[in-house]
């Protein structure tokens, strides 16, 4: 007679790739900060915990943008340069009359712009994305320091500065609109007719194309998406800091890469969440914030931050071949 033992199946058997995911992304960041709350009595503070989410905003409202032009096997190296740009403009608007919420309008629509303009070099030009968002990131650069000789516009409006400083019931507004913007872009990835094409472009832009679906169209609104957030994310920025800074953004594409890669985005394409995104930007930035407590040098900084991002590429690449 065989005896035969049976036992309930663990409930991890039934989440998704994607989920376990971001459940061990999760699980990273909670361990980080575990560590940190050990390692310096101040990590725990609400003042402290207030102030990595505000500094987080920036790098996860970028990120978002990347996660969508990373899933189609893209990257946008001209996120920083775009936060320079659409701070320069929106500043430039408003010292000279501009109402605040048209100037903001021309923040957002030179963002979306500069992202179609990728988006249509890389499908009609046949220009791969890291060269021609390296043309847009350079090019742009120059036009942020032209406009003002390299000079930072400051004199803002308060009505246009409270986007950075101020608080709703005690919360940052960065902070508000991060978690606005993230359950907005989260939902048109994982749950529109859109969120389906981008994971189709990225899984196999020749099937995707003979099923029907218009890859070039398809690109170009993932990097408007990217190149609309950035500006987005320039305009918080600049009102945060109280000046539009022509070089301002400077090296954010690489910690928005970061985060999608932390965050379980493939970086051969057709994988990524933008949940799992989310926690990446604040491994990012608690990882920068504990170490500032604990007094590690900012040079030791960036070495662990680019060993975190090698070992989530090196592990995302074992798992693929699993």
């Amino acid at each position: 007679m065989t005896i035969r033992i049976t036992g309930r199946p663990s409930p991890l058997r039934n989440l998704s790739r994607e989920n376990k995911q971001v459940l061990s992304t999760f699980t990273a960041l909670c361990f980080l900060g575990l560590v940190f709350t050990f390692l310096s009595p101040y990590f725990l503070s609400v003042n402290n915990l207030l102030t990595v989410a505000t500094q987080t905003a920036i790098i996860a409202i970028i990120a978002i943008g990347q996660t969508y032009v990373m899933i189609t096997t893209g990257i946008d190296l001209s996120i920083g340069s775009n936060i320079a740009l659409s701070g320069m403009l929106a500043g430039l608007a408003m010292t000279h009359g501009v109402p605040v919420w048209i100037a903001v309008l021309i923040g957002l629509a030179s963002g979306a712009v500069v992202g179609a303009l990728n988006g249509v070099m890389i499908t009609y030009g046949k220009i791969p994305p890291f060269i021609a968002t390296l043309c847009t990131m350079m090019a742009i650069r120059g036009v942020s320091l032209t406009l003002t000789q390299g000079i930072p516009v400051s004199s803002l409006p308060k009505s246009f500065t409270v986007i950075g400083t101020g608080s709703i019931a005690g919360i940052p507004i960065p902070v508000i609109l991060m978690v606005a913007l993230t359950a907005i872009f989260g939902f048109v990835l994982a749950r529109t007719k859109l969120g389906r094409h981008v994971y189709a472009a990225g899984s196999n832009v020749d099937a995707a194309r003979l099923s029907g679906v218009n890859t070039k169209a398809v690109l170009i609104k993932v990097y408007v998406i990217s190149g609309f957030l950035a500006a987005a994310a320039g305009l918080i920025m600049a009102a945060r800091i109280i000046s539009a800074q022509p070089a301002a953004g400077d090296g954010y594409e690489l910690d928005a890469v970061a985060s999608s890669v932390i965050g379980g985005t493939s970086t051969l394409g057709g994988e990524g969440m933008i949940g799992g995104t989310f926690i990446g930007a604040f491994i990012i930035g608690i990882l920068r914030n504990g170490l500032n407590l604990v007094g590690v040098s900012p040079f030791i900084q960036k070495i662990v931050i680019g060993v975190v991002i090698g070992g989530s590429v090196f592990f995302d690449h074992i798992k693929r071949k699993d």
